[in-house]
């Protein structure tokens, strides 16, 4: 799978979770919630004035990704790292394994702790998930596991990889003062 363009890197990123949930208020104001499945993330990236030499490569690498058409790998720059004190090979730690739906898994192999709003990606997954309590041995996840993860599948919290594709078909820059160009994109995890 393609790897987007790591340079220039982007000058502000807004990370965004989706998670579609169906509600109603009734004649009583009641309100009635749920949830229908399913998480993804949404990614807008801006970049700074670039010039034409800096701008080229980021372009070429959208055209031929053909609209929404082709998916690639995206490792945002800014949360590239745990912002936790963790080092060491993470895997999970349970014999059974863990099902669709688990929100807790047990680890081992790390030193130090992850801390919540990290990502972390499991092997055998496209998803990436985020901790919503800080761990070590144990790791509180959203959205729960779409698939299940085997014993000492390894997991990735550094340099974490979103597989994503382009939100539209059109992809367009403009050229404004000093000859430099502005570039913006969207993208969304595919899973």
């Amino acid at each position: 799978m393609a790897l987007f363009p790591t340079s220039p890197t982007a000058s502000s990123i807004k990370i965004t979770s989706i998670s579609p949930t169906l509600t109603s208020v009734t004649h009583s104001l009641k309100r009635q919630a749920r949830q229908r499945g399913g998480q993804r993330w949404a990614l807008e990236l801006d970049y700074p004035p670039m010039t034409r030499a800096e701008f080229a490569p980021l372009f070429a690498f959208s055209v031929a990704q053909k609209g929404q058409y082709q998916t690639f790998t995206y490792q945002p720059p800014i949360y590239s790292d745990t912002s936790g004190t963790a080092t060491g090979t993470l895997l999970v730690n349970n014999a059974s394994g863990y099902s669709v739906g688990d929100s807790t898994v047990a680890t081992d192999g790390l030193t130090g702790t992850l801390k919540a709003g990290d990502f972390i990606k499991f092997a055998g997954h496209d998803k990436v998930y985020m901790l919503t309590a800080d761990g070590s041995t144990t790791l509180t996840i959203e959205p729960p596991l779409n698939d299940t993860v085997a014993d000492d599948e390894a997991i990735t919290y550094n340099d974490v990889p979103f597989t994503v594709a382009f939100v539209n078909d059109s992809q367009s820059f403009g050229r404004g003062a000093a000859d430099l160009h502005d570039f913006s994109i969207s993208l969304v995890e595919i899973v």
